[in-house]
C-alpha cells in the first residue's frame, strides 16, 4: 500500500486513507470484481482514481451524472492528471477526437454516460484501448429494485464481454440488501467482493419536526443553530422564494437549481463554500460532489420520495465528524402531495402514447426514421404547444426511456468550444482580409493551450474584452472561421436533449411493459409508504429506522434524534430510560439478586464504564435520581420486585 499512499499524497495531499478505502483499492488491484458501499462523503472516487493511477492503462468510469462527471474531470486536470469525458450533447467530431486522445494520448481516465456504451463508434474504439479498470458510479441504477433504475446501465454487462479480463468496481452510497445482490448479478461479478461501511452517522442527529407553519419553524431553527446550512425544496420556484424570505429576515442566503447558468452556479457555490453565503436553498441538483465538510444543518422543506434520496441528501451534513442536524419539516398535507406525485409520475399508458406521438410531431419525425437522432428539447414549449401537463409529460418521457424508445438527458450547460482544424504551420501562413478575425486567432493562441488536439471551452466575453469588441463580434468571427475550415466552433448551448434510441414506431405499437410501468409503480409506492412511515412513526430511534431500511437491523439507538430525546412522564429521555433499563437487567441477570443500594451503584458504575470505553457514541449524563425513578417505574410495571429484606430480583 506504500505506493498507493504516495499517489494519494502526491496528487491529493492526504497522508492516509479513510476506513475501507485501502481494502477496496487492494481488492481492485488484485483483479477482483468489487462492490463498495460507502455513505455520502465517504471518499468513493479515490477508490478507483488511486489504483487506476498505480496501474498502466486507462480507467473507464461510467456515471449518469453529467455535471459531476465534468467536475471530476476538471478536478483531475487541475492535479495534472489527464482525463476526458463523453456525454450526450457532444458533436460526433468531438467524440471522435476524445476517443483518439484516450487511445493515443496517454490519458488515465475516460468518463462516459451509460448511454454511450451501446453506440457502435464507442464499442469499436473501446476494444483497442488499454483499459485497466471499469468503475461504475451510482451502481444502484443497474438494479430494477433500486430507486433510480436506468435501463442504459444494463449495457455495462455487454462491455464486460468486450473486456473479459478487466476488473470492475461498483460504487454506491445507498443500497438495500436486495439491490446489493442484484448489482452483483447484473454486472456479472466473477469472484465478487463486497465492502460495506456501516451507514451509521453517529454525529448526525435526525429530527422530524411536525409543524403548521414551515417558514416560522425554518426561521426558528436557523436562528437557534449556527453554521453552514443546506435547505432542500421541492421546486426551482420555491428555492428562490425561500431564499428571498430568509434574506429579508437578515439571513445570508441564496438559491440553486439545475436551470441556472454555469457561471451563476460557480459563483453561488463559491460563495457558499467560503461562507460568504451561510444558507443555500436548493433542489436536489445541489450537493453531488461538493466537498464542504462543515455543513451543520440540512433541512428538508418537502418530503423526498424515497428513504434512499433522503438518506443521501441528509448525509451531506457533518462530514467533518462534528455534530450536525438533519431536520425534516412535516405537515399533514405533505402525504397527500407525495401520493399525487406518484400519480403524476405514472400517467396512464394512453397519455404516455400521446406524449410519444406529440414528440414525433414536435420534431417532424416520420414513422420508421430517427434512430440515433438527437434534438435539443424545451419541455415548456413542448407542453404549451401540445397542451400537456408538464409533470406528466416529463414522467411520460422518462417511462418511454425505461421502455427503450428514447433518452432524455439532463439539462446541459455546455460552454462554447473551439478546436483548430488546420495545421499549425498552415495557420501561420494564413492571411485574413478581416483584421478582427486575424487578431482573434492570435488571442485564441495566446489565451488557450491544446487547441490543435482537443476542443477547448472558451468565453466570448473574455475574448471580446481582450480584443476591445463585443461578444457578438467574437461569435460572428468564430462562425466565419468555422465556415473557412480554420476552426471548428461549437456555440454555447444550455438545454436537455431528446435522443431516439430506435426508429419512431407507430403510436398504437408502442409497448409500455409491466416491468417498466406496473412493477416500477408498485416499487415507487412502497418507497413512498416507507418515507411516510418514517415521518409518522415515534419509535424506534430515527437512526435505527434508517439503518434497518438498509439492512442494518442490530444498530443501537443514536441518543440524539427527536425520538430518543422525547421525554416520558418521569421527565427522562427515551434513550436514557432504555440504557438504564438495559443496565439494570444486565446487573440482575449476572447477580440474580442484590440490594437496592448495590443495584444503583452497579448501574452507575456500568454507565460510567460505557462512556469511558466508547461503547456508546453519546455521552449523556445519568444521575442516581434517574436510576431511582426508573427502578420505581419498573416496580410499578411489575418487571422487577423488592422483597422485605430489600433484595431486588426479576418478577
Amino acid at each position: 500500500m506504500a505506493d498507493y499512499r504516495d499517489i494519494l499524497n502526491t496528487y491529493w495531499g492526504y497522508d492516509g486513507f479513510r476506513d475501507l478505502q485501502e481494502d477496496i483499492i487492494q481488492s481492485v488491484c488484485d483483479g477482483h470484481d468489487t462492490l463498495a458501499l460507502m455513505p455520502t462523503g465517504g471518499g468513493k472516487s479515490l477508490t478507483f482514481q488511486v489504483p487506476a493511477l498505480a496501474m498502466p492503462g486507462l480507467c473507464l468510469v461510467i456515471t449518469p451524472l453529467i455535471a459531476l462527471m465534468k467536475d471530476q474531470v476538471d478536478n483531475l486536470k487541475k492535479r495534472d492528471i489527464r482525463a476526458a469525458c463523453i456525454y450526450s450533447g457532444m458533436t460526433r467530431q468531438e467524440i471522435i477526437l476524445t476517443l483518439d486522445n484516450c487511445h493515443y494520448g496517454d490519458f488515465k481516465f475516460l468518463y462516459v454516460s451509460p448511454e454511450r456504451l451501446s453506440t457502435d463508434l464507442f464499442r469499436e474504439r473501446l476494444v483497442n484501448m488499454d483499459i485497466n479498470l471499469i468503475a461504475v458510479d451510482e451502481a444502484h441504477c443497474i438494479s430494477q429494485w433500486g430507486y433510480d433504475f436506468r435501463p442504459s446501465y444494463l449495457n455495462i454487462a455487454s462491455v464486460r464481454e468486450l473486456l473479459p479480463s478487466v476488473p470492475i468496481l461498483a460504487l454506491t452510497a445507498t443500497a438495500t440488501p436486495e439491490v446489493v445482490k442484484d448489482i452483483q448479478e447484473r454486472l456479472q461479478f466473477k469472484d465478487g467482493r463486497v465492502f460495506q461501511k456501516s451507514f451509521s452517522r453517529p454525529n448526525l442527529a435526525y429530527v422530524v419536526r411536525k409543524t403548521e407553519d414551515k417558514e416560522k419553524e425554518l426561521l426558528h431553527i436557523l436562528n437557534s443553530l449556527p453554521g453552514s446550512a443546506i435547505i432542500y425544496a421541492g421546486s426551482r420556484k420555491s428555492t428562490k422564494e425561500v431564499a428571498d424570505f430568509l434574506v429579508k429576515q437578515g439571513i445570508r442566503a441564496d438559491y440553486f437549481h439545475a436551470g441556472l447558468t454555469h457561471k451563476s452556479k460557480d459563483q453561488k457555490q463559491t460563495a457558499w463554500k467560503t461562507d460568504a453565503c451561510r444558507v443555500m436553498v436548493a433542489t436536489n441538483a445541489f450537493g453531488m460532489g461538493i466537498d464542504k465538510p462543515d455543513v451543520r444543518l440540512v433541512i428538508h422543506l418537502d418530503l423526498p420520495n424515497s428513504m434512499e434520496a433522503y438518506f443521501q441528501e441528509a448525509g451531506r451534513g457533518g462530514r467533518d465528524g462534528k455534530k450536525a442536524y438533519a431536520v425534516l419539516l412535516y405537515h399533514k398535507s405533505d402525504s397527500t402531495r407525495l401520493k399525487k406525485q406518484l400519480s403524476d409520475s405514472f400517467p396512464s399508458k394512453e397519455t404516455i402514447r400521446r406524449i410519444y406521438e406529440s414528440l414525433a410531431y414536435y420534431y417532424q419525425l416520420a414513422v420508421g426514421t430517427g434512430s440515433g437522432a438527437m434534438f435539443a428539447f424545451d419541455l415548456i414549449d413542448f407542453c404549451t404547444r401540445f397542451h400537456l401537463n408538464q409533470a406528466q409529460a416529463f414522467s411520460g418521457l422518462k417511462i418511454l426511456e425505461q421502455a427503450g424508445y428514447l433518452e432524455l438527458t439532463d439539462e446541459l450547460d455546455n460552454p462554447s468550444r473551439v478546436c483548430f482544424t488546420t495545421q499549425r504551420d498552415a495557420l501561420y501562413q494564413q492571411r485574413m482580409d478581416d483584421p478582427l478575425s486575424e487578431n482573434l486567432l492570435q488571442v485564441l493562441l495566446r489565451s488557450y493551450t491544446g487547441l490543435f488536439s482537443d476542443y477547448i471551452a472558451i468565453q466570448e466575453e473574455v475574448l471580446a474584452k481582450r480584443l476591445g469588441c463585443t461578444a457578438d463580434d467574437v461569435y460572428q468571427r468564430l462562425l466565419g472561421l468555422s465556415r473557412m475550415g480554420i476552426v471548428h466552433f461549437v456555440p454555447r448551448k444550455k438545454t436537455p436533449y431528446i435522443i431516439y434510441t430506435v426508429n419512431r414506431e407507430e403510436t398504437e405499437r408502442v409497448v409500455i411493459g409491466k416491468q417498466c410501468y406496473e412493477d416500477r409503480r408498485e416499487r415507487s409506492s412502497i418507497r413512498i409508504q416507507a418515507m411516510l412511515a418514517y415521518v409518522s412513526s415515534e419509535e424506534p430511534c430515527r437512526s435505527q429506522q434508517l439503518l434497518a431500511y438498509f439492512g442494518e437491523s442490530d444498530s443501537e439507538a443514536c441518543g440524539h434524534c427527536d425520538v430518543c430525546l422525547t421525554k416520558n412522564d418521569m421527565g427522562i429521555t427515551r434513550h436514557i430510560y432504555e440504557r438504564v433499563c438495559s443496565c439494570i437487567f444486565e446487573v440482575l441477570a449476572a447477580r440474580e439478586t442484590c440490594t437496592h443500594e448495590e443495584l444503583v451503584d452497579a448501574v452507575m458504575k456500568q454507565w460510567t464504564e460505557q462512556n469511558a470505553t466508547g461503547a456508546t457514541t453519546l455521552r449523556l449524563s445519568c444521575t442516581e435520581n434517574h436510576v431511582l425513578k426508573i427502578l420505581r417505574h419498573l416496580c410499578d410495571e411489575e418487571k422487577i420486585h423488592f422483597d422485605a429484606s430489600n433484595q431486588c430480583f426479576f418478577r
